[in-house]
């Protein structure tokens, strides 16, 4: 080779390296559920499984499955996970207690927590109609601040009806005629007791929505820390989550085949997956400000009804401001 040869492909090499980024090693990061697998988890799995994550140059180590939303806050509060998903009242509940988390996006713009009771037994029209039941209540977690703040909301206190102290799963109690009435989620419990129960009109629904409870729902979290020091990965977090959210509302069928695949116990249960995602997308997933901004928005004013309502009805435990409790810094 040639001295000018040799200068060219010097020249050409350089060239390559500045015109190709820089390799960088994956961020690891690890995920923690609320719950056991649920629809409105898809968008984790449908991330993984479509290399959505991979692309934003992320490593997902684990989704775990959870035992409620408080202990969910905890692990990623103290940093044995990097984000969660769980029920967003219940985490400015735990700010106020100076758990140090951050909500990131807003999955449920509407809660979708309601009461719930067999349609034939206990008919349900209205929140009074709670007073004398025996309520089935698991004491610490995101069911048991909604039934709190509804019964507030309705002029109503827990000496107004009996409570039942139950272990999860729950809804197994209001199946048995153990209990009158449980607190739920629609887009989770409803599916699995209506297929219990009889199918479509076995359940008589309030939803809190309707009955003084308009707040957040469910939504993406993750620990103060993070955000503060690794800013640009929670931001890679949520574009590939948001693109997978996208994918999840256009073919819940296809998400809930994700999830089966990824948890195989859940291959029999495929058909309620879908239906958990169908009452989402029906009615809590979207609102004005997602048809402005975008799935996962969140905004000043709407955290500043949820704090009132939280605030109103003594649920949090020293003062909260907004600021305090989410940051849509990872959204744009």
């Amino acid at each position: 080779m040639t001295f000018r040869s040799l200068i060219s492909a010097g020249v050409l090499a350089l060239s390559a390296a500045f015109a190709a980024p820089l390799a960088h090693a994956e961020d690891t990061v690890s995920v923690q559920l609320d719950w056991v697998v649920r629809g409105n988890h898809a968008m984790f799995f449908v991330a993984q499984e479509k290399g959505y994550f991979k692309e934003n140059g992320i490593n997902i180590t684990a989704i775990r499955k959870g035992t409620g939303t408080p202990d969910a806050l905890r692990l990623v509060a103290n940093g044995n996970a990097d984000f969660g998903f769980g029920d967003l009242p219940t985490l400015a509940v735990s700010r106020s207690q100076g758990l140090p988390v951050v909500a990131i996006a807003a999955v449920n713009q509407h809660s979708p927590l309601a009461m719930i009771s067999l349609a034939n037994k206990k008919p349900l029209s209205k929140v009074a109609d709670l007073k004398g039941m025996n309520i089935g209540i698991h004491p610490a977690g995101s069911t048991y601040v909604f039934f709190k703040a509804l019964l507030a909301a309705n002029g109503m206190s827990e000496a107004d009806v009996t409570k039942s102290t139950v272990s999860p799963p729950y809804e197994n109690y209001l199946l048995l005629g153990r209990v009158d009435a449980v607190p739920g989620y629609i887009d989770a419990e409803v599916p699995e007791l209506e297929a219990k129960a009889g199918g479509k009109g076995s359940l008589s629904i309030l939803l809190g929505a309707d009955f003084g409870w308009p707040v957040y729902g469910s939504g993406v979290f993750t620990s103060e820390k993070l955000a503060k020091e690794k800013p640009d990965l929670a931001k890679r977090f949520m574009k590939a989550y948001l693109h997978a959210f996208a994918d999840v509302i256009a073919d819940p069928k296809g998400a809930a085949d994700i999830i089966a695949k990824a948890a195989p116990e859940y291959a029999n249960k495929k058909e309620v997956l879908v239906q958990q995602l169908e009452a989402d997308i029906a009615a809590t997933f979207s609102s004005d400000d997602t048809k402005a901004n975008g799935l996962g928005t969140m905004t000043e004013a709407r955290w500043q009804k949820t704090l009132d309502v939280l605030q109103q009805q003594g649920l949090l435990k020293a003062p909260v401001e907004t600021k305090d409790v989410f940051t849509d810094d990872f959204l744009k």
